[in-house]
């Protein structure tokens, strides 16, 4: 579990190319660093129940990223708020 402040980082992983998947997490900010905001709940993982593969139940968080480097004209106070499944997440 990761305390809301938490500094993480989204894994630079790309399923994609392994082959047919189902991804929550946009591309955009995969290997790079946000904050936890908050714990959202836990949840049964949607990339398995996608394709009616059991589910693990996995904490689902609110991490906020610096909007600069994805949308330099954006200006205070904007935010970037994305929904982000634990297995996509690691400490930075």
């Amino acid at each position: 579990m990761f305390a809301p402040g938490t500094q993480v980082r989204v894994k630079n992983d790309w399923p994609e190319l392994r082959g047919p998947c189902h991804i929550r997490t946009p591309h955009y900010v995969r290997g790079e660093t946000g904050v936890v905001v908050r714990h959202l709940g836990d949840f049964p993982n949607p990339e398995d129940l996608a394709f009616a593969r059991p589910a693990a139940v996995r904490p689902l968080y609110h991490v906020r990223f610096d909007p600069k480097p994805f949308w330099p004209e954006g200006a205070a106070p904007d935010e970037l708020v994305i929904e982000i499944f634990d297995h996509w997440l690691e400490a930075a």
